[in-house]
C-alpha cells in the first residue's frame, strides 16, 4: 500500500516542480515562488518562500550533497540558493535570454546545465559560476534534462519529441525522434550505463493521457509517472507491473519525485498541492530495495550515510549525521566518545547498536580491500580509483590526486619520474566501468 501522509497547500497556483534532498523538499510554481519544507515534519523552513524571479518558475532541483538550491524561470535566469539560509549564490542569464524550463546538476556537482524554450542548453560551472559551454538541439523547446549516474554525458528532451545525448564537453553523441507529440520529462535509473547508445526497451501503459512527469526511486528499482488524467503510476520496473495508481489529484499531475534516503514520493500539480506518499513494507519487498549503497564505505558521500541508517533501523539519527557532515570516512572514525560528545547520542543502547553497525562495516572494508584488483589502485593515493583518467605516461591515476600532482608543478610522471609530454589527462571510461562491474559484483557476495 501507498499512504498519503501530508498535503501542502501553500502555492496559489500551479505546482511545476518538486525536489527532494536528504532533508528538504522543494516545490516552484507559477506563483513565482520556490518553497522548502524539513522532511522530518513538514513544515516550512524560516527563509521560505525564496522570493526572486519575476515570472513563473518552471524546475527546481538540489545539489548532490543538498547544499545548493538551483531553480529556472521564465524569466531567462537560473538562481542558486544556500540551502542552509535561503541566500542567493548566483544568478545565471541565459544567454539568449529566453525561457529556461529546466535545470540539472552533474552527480558531482561541478556542472549545472540549463535548458531554454529558444533550444538553448547551457553547461554551467557551478563553483565559479561562469558558462562553460553552450550548444542548442535543432527544433523545438527544451524541457527535460537528467545526467547519466556516472555523470559522463547527459540527455536532453525537446517539445518536438527528440532525445539528445551529449557528453561531458557538450559533443552531441546521439540525437534521435522519441515521441511524436513532444517530450515532457525524462529520467536515468541508478542503474550502471555502458554507453551512450538509446535503444528502445519497452513502452509502459495505464495512462489515458499525455504524460507529464516521470521519476524513478533512489535505486532504480520503482518508475513514477504523472498524467494530464489527473492519476500517478507507481510501476515496478524489474516486471513493468503496476504496482499503484494514485488519484487523489484534482487536475494535471505535473511533477513527481522520490526521495533519496527513504521511500516518500512527491507529486505536485495544478490543483495547486503537493502529496507526500509513503510506501509500506509491502511495497518495499515487491521493489526489492537493496540496503546498502554499492560502493566502498569510505567513499560513502553524506547521503550514502543516510541511506546506511535507514536500512539499519536508525532513521531517527538520520538529520544529527547530517548536520556534523559524516560521510563514510568519518562513520569509520567514529568511537563511543565521538558519538555521545561529538554527536550528543544520549542513550547507551542506541550508541551501542550504532558501533556495532559500524564495526560490521569496518571488518567489510577490511576484507574488501584486501581483494580489490591492483589496477584498480591509483598509483598516488593507493586507493581505489572513484574517476580514474590516462595521463600522458600511459598510466590510469585517480583524477583530484593527478590533478594535484601536476598542480604543484610536478610535471613528471609519478610512475617513470619522466617529464610528462602533456597535462591533459583523458578519462578512462573503460576502467570506470570495470571498476563499477566489480563494485556491483563484490557488493552481491
Amino acid at each position: 500500500m501507498v499512504e498519503l501522509i501530508h498535503t501542502l497547500a501553500d502555492h496559489n497556483d500551479d505546482v511545476n516542480c518538486c525536489a527532494f534532498s536528504s532533508s528538504l523538499l522543494a516545490t516552484c510554481s507559477l506563483d513565482k515562488t520556490i518553497r522548502l519544507y524539513f522532511l522530518s515534519d513538514f513544515t516550512e523552513v524560516p527563509y521560505s518562500p525564496l522570493k526572486f524571479h519575476t515570472y513563473a518558475v518552471h524546475c527546481c532541483c538540489f545539489s548532490p550533497s543538498g547544499h545548493i538550491l538551483a531553480s529556472c524561470s521564465t524569466d531567462g535566469t537560473t538562481v542558486l540558493w544556500d540551502t542552509q539560509n535561503g541566500q542567493i549564490l548566483a544568478v545565471m542569464e541565459q544567454p539568449s535570454g529566453s525561457p529556461v524550463r529546466v535545470c540539472r546538476f552533474s552527480p558531482d556537482s561541478t556542472c549545472l546545465v540549463s535548458g531554454a524554450s529558444d533550444g538553448t542548453v547551457v553547461l554551467w560551472n557551478a563553483q565559479s559560476y561562469k558558462l562553460h559551454r553552450c550548444a542548442s538541439v535543432k527544433d523545438g523547446s527544451l524541457v527535460a534534462c537528467a545526467f547519466s549516474p556516472p555523470g559522463n554525458f547527459f540527455v536532453t528532451g525537446s517539445s518536438c519529441g527528440d532525445l539528445t545525448v551529449w557528453d561531458d564537453k557538450m559533443r552531441c553523441l546521439h540525437s534521435e525522434k522519441a515521441h511524436d507529440l513532444g517530450i515532457t520529462c525524462c529520467d536515468f535509473s541508478s542503474q550502471p550505463v555502458p554507453g551512450f547508445e538509446l535503444k528502445y526497451k519497452s513502452t509502459l501503459t495505464g495512462h489515458c493521457a499525455p504524460v507529464l512527469a516521470c521519476a524513478f526511486s533512489h535505486d532504480g528499482q520503482m518508475l513514477v509517472s504523472g498524467s494530464v488524467d489527473k492519476s500517478v503510476i507507481v510501476y515496478d520496473t524489474n516486471t513493468e507491473n503496476i504496482l499503484h495508481t494514485l488519484t487523489q489529484h484534482t487536475r494535471y499531475v505535473t511533477t513527481c519525485a522520490f526521495a533519496p534516503n527513504i521511500l516518500l514520493l512527491a507529486t505536485g500539480s495544478m490543483d495547486k498541492t503537493v502529496n507526500i506518499w509513503q510506501f509500506d513494507t509491502e511495497t518495499l519487498r515487491q521493489a526489492k530495495i537493496p540496503d546498502q549503497p554499492k560502493q566502498f564505505t569510505e567513499n560513502w558521500s553524506e547521503d550514502d550515510v543516510s541511506n546506511w541508517l535507514c536500512a539499519e533501523g536508525l532513521e531517527d539519527l538520520v538529520d544529527i549525521f547530517k548536520m556534523n557532515n559524516i560521510d563514510g570516512r568519518e562513520l569509520l572514525n567514529l568511537t563511543k566518545e565521538s558519538l555521545a560528545d561529538d554527536l550528543k547520542i544520549e542513550s547507551l543502547g542506541l550508541r551501542s547498536k550504532v558501533l556495532r553497525k559500524i564495526e560490521e562495516l569496518r571488518t567489510k572494508v577490511k576484507t574488501l580491500s584486501s581483494e580489490i584488483p591492483d589496477e584498480f589502485i591509483c598509483p598516488i593515493t593507493r586507493e581505489l580509483m572513484k574517476d580514474p583518467v590516462i595521463a600522458s605516461d600511459g598510466y590510469s591515476y585517480e583524477k583530484e590526486a593527478m590533478e594535484n600532482w601536476i598542480s604543484k608543478k610536478k610535471r613528471t610522471s609519478p610512475m617513470t619520474n619522466l617529464v610528462l609530454s602533456s597535462v591533459i589527462l583523458t578519462p578512462n571510461r573503460t576502467l570506470k566501468m570495470a571498476i563499477d562491474r566489480w563494485l556491483s559484483e563484490t557488493h552481491q557476495k
